[in-house]
């Protein structure tokens, strides 16, 4: 008999299948098809603070009463959390997998009130999805790891249900970073989110946006870092995110280290019934190699595993490609 189940952050799954904060996650009735095709765990569609902001702006634009900046503010933001939370409670009502909410955030203040509804609404976890860039010429006063390490300090102050923090690949240090993540309470991280890709139309001569979706090529990084994570920090959640496609590429992120996989992209272009196939061909492979559960191989390739950790930290890329004509 084949064991396909995990525990991530706390949380046990059926399997290591987790689809991602997107579009994909946004209605109750699309939840439950995931859950019925095989899912182990489905992330909510975010709520951004950003995008309320932007939208908080759009209506000043249009009124006479620039004072009344603070109630549009606030009355977005009510009326999006109501929403939010009612995804949550309907989600919850009619489905038996984890329920993950998520949140894109980049102040320390915005959202602990609105974790804790969370977590009163039957969220089995939160993510955070931040993102903070600093575009100065001089360094500032709070470094990235700071503002991380501030929000999920506050959070964790908040409530009792697992948080997880999902992060960039562009992050200085990442082992660094989960550490302190981790001593500051973090339950698990997901390696990575994936960020708006800008564009130049040459045509239009303006900004538009890239590829919203992932590639193959994208793993890569995924894995590695997964890898090096997993090996450094051991006792800590890791959701591989970016670049898994299929079946291989959810074996490879579990030979690095991870606990659980994120899938979005794959979905988007082959739908739901990639999921059921996965995991049959998952299956397939540990039947193949003897495995019958994801504990006799889960890092078994990570950074602390592997006779030469080196091959993770190889970042010459001429060195391998110079004698090719």
């Amino acid at each position: 008999m084949i064991d396909i189940t995990t525990n991530y952050a706390g949380l046990a799954l059926r399997n290591p299948i987790v689809v991602g904060s997107s579009g994909l996650t946004s209605a109750p009735e699309k939840i439950k098809e995931y859950e019925k095709v095989g899912a182990g765990a489905v992330v909510l569609k975010s709520l951004f603070e950003e995008q309320i902001e932007m939208q908080s702006a759009s209506l000043l634009k249009e009124s006479d009463f620039p004072e009344a900046t603070d109630y549009i503010y606030e009355y977005l933001k009510s009326n999006q959390v109501n929403q939010y939370l009612e995804l949550i409670k309907k989600a919850k009502a009619i489905c038996t997998i984890p329920v993950i909410a998520s949140v894109n955030c980049y102040r320390v203040d915005a959202w602990i009130d609105f974790a804790h509804q969370i977590e009163l609404a039957g969220a089995d976890a939160i993510e955070l999805n931040v993102y903070y860039m600093d575009t100065g010429l001089t360094p500032g006063d709070e470094t990235d790891h700071k503002v991380y390490v501030n929000i999920i300090r506050k959070v964790k102050e908040t409530v009792s249900i697992p948080v997880i923090m999902k992060i960039g690949k562009s992050i200085n240090n990442i082992p660094a970073l989960v550490y302190l993540l981790k001593t500051n309470g973090a339950d698990g991280v997901v390696l990575f989110n994936r960020l708006y890709q800008p564009d130049i139309n040459i045509h239009t001569m303006q900004i538009v946006s890239g590829n919203v979706f992932s590639s193959h090529s994208d793993l890569s990084d995924t894995l590695r870092w997964t890898a090096i994570v997993s090996g450094k920090i051991p006792d800590i959640g890791i959701a591989s995110s970016t670049g898994v496609h299929d079946w291989e590429d959810v074996v490879k992120c579990l030979l690095a280290g991870a606990s659980a996989v994120q899938m979005v992209s794959a979905i988007y272009t082959h739908g739901p019934e990639i999921i059921s196939q996965i995991l049959v061909c998952m299956e397939e492979w540990m039947n193949q190699t003897k495995y019958y559960s994801l504990s006799q191989f889960q890092g078994a390739l990570n950074y602390a595993h592997i006779k030469s950790p080196n091959m993770y930290e190889r970042a010459q890329f001429m060195k391998y490609f110079s004698s090719r004509d």
